[in-house]
């Protein structure tokens, strides 16, 4: 029955008739498979515990809901923030993906404590949707943070369920901007649950995909997208203001080289040392992939474009799709930056992506020396 149910979901997401259009019963029986059978989400009360702001902290007024799959870069984003005095991070969600989820909240909390906060911490979905959840400690370490031995945090995450968090918490904070680090997941499920936030988040910045080039798990694809394609195209054919933030914008003059890494190690700080030291296993591992020395940091690059967007310089609004049939393509973003996807012959491969989402903001390029001030000023 379980494996029927999935076959009936995975031809609604590969087109073969979309989500909304199926009947009543199937898509009745696609929500509780979604939302109960594979993930075991919470369906209690759905009340969560509040951000307290610190005595004589500035009002601010953007808020932040945070979505990670917490290993070594995750954590400098978390930091950046945390630390921010610009935003309110209002509420840290956690899925699988980097690490199984378990690890992921408590390296959640870990940071979240490093930087003195408060803010809530919910562990979410324990796998993707309709897949084995594949994880990156060959890139991030079995424990994401480079298997330093650090301890646990002393306080522990709330009782709720991530997605019950992050539904309460877009529908309380009006125009509140999501940031999703990891895999889709928990997003995926809080929209089927409730499509009507999608029209009520001001944004929504997604570190993942690989829009003009390789990707870092297959050639095809980036880590993220292809861990869950299936939720990424739910999110992606969602209606969200999307901003996407490839694996490629972390590459190149934008990876923090020895000589910078030995900068921040001089501020002498345990923020600081903490973000160099928690991704060794991490520059390691891209050197062996790519060549190149030094952090490469895509989830503090996204982080960074959150707290300014400015930072994106180069940027277009395009139809996205998300392969999720094929396995030697899974997860692939494919974009459609020469406009083309209305000609007639794409319109019908194209359709359910036109009819069921706006079009995706891509950015293209980083201002790098700007984003780096930023992260820098963020650990001294």
């Amino acid at each position: 029955m379980l494996r029927l149910l999935a076959s009936y979901f995975i031809a609604s997401l590969c087109g073969e008739g979309s989500f909304e259009g199926t009947s009543n019963s199937l898509r009745g029986r696609a929500q509780n498979f979604l939302d109960g059978v594979k993930q075991k989400v919470h369906t209690g009360p759905r009340q969560i515990a509040g951000a307290v702001l610190r005595r004589g902290a500035p009002c601010m007024t953007r808020t932040l809901l945070i979505d990670t799959d917490t290993a070594s870069d995750d954590a400098v984003a978390l930091i950046m923030a945390l630390r921010s005095a610009e935003v309110r991070v209002a509420a840290i969600t956690v899925v699988a993906g980097n690490v199984p989820v378990a690890q992921a909240t408590s390296n959640a909390l870990f940071t979240a404590e490093l930087c003195g906060s408060d803010v809530p911490v919910y562990s979410g979905a324990e796998g993707p949707l309709l897949r084995k959840l594949a994880t990156a400690d060959w890139f991030h370490g079995a424990d994401g943070l480079g298997d330093h031995g650090y301890k646990p945090a002393k306080r522990r995450a709330e009782p709720r369920h991530a997605v019950d968090a992050l539904i309460q918490t877009v529908r309380e904070n009006p125009s509140i901007e999501i940031v999703t680090l990891g895999p889709l997941t928990n997003l995926a499920i809080a929209l089927l649950r409730d499509p009507k936030l999608a029209a009520s988040a001001k944004r929504c910045v997604v570190m993942g995909g690989a829009p003009c080039c390789e990707g870092n798990v297959t050639p095809a694809a980036e880590f993220n997208i292809w861990v869950d394609p299936e939720a990424a195209r739910i999110v992606f054919r969602s209606g969200l203001p999307l901003e996407m933030v490839g694996w490629q914008l972390c590459r190149g003059e934008a990876v923090v080289n020895p000589q910078e890494t030995k900068r921040v190690l001089a501020l002498k700080n345990p923020i600081a040392e903490f973000a160099v030291r928690c991704n060794s296993t991490a520059v390691e591992a891209f050197f062996k992939q790519t060549g190149q020395r030094g952090m490469s940091l895509p989830d503090p690059v996204a982080m960074g474009i959150a707290l300014n967007p400015a930072l994106c310089t180069s940027s277009s609004e395009h139809y996205v799709e998300i392969e999720v049939s094929s396995e030697l393509t899974r997860g692939m973003t494919v974009v459609d930056r020469l406009g083309v996807a209305k000609d007639s012959r794409n319109r019908d491969v194209w359709a359910n992506t036109i009819e069921h989402h706006r079009k995706v903001h891509v950015c293209w390029s980083l201002d790098i020396p700007k984003w780096k001030d930023l992260l820098f000023s963020a650990l001294a």
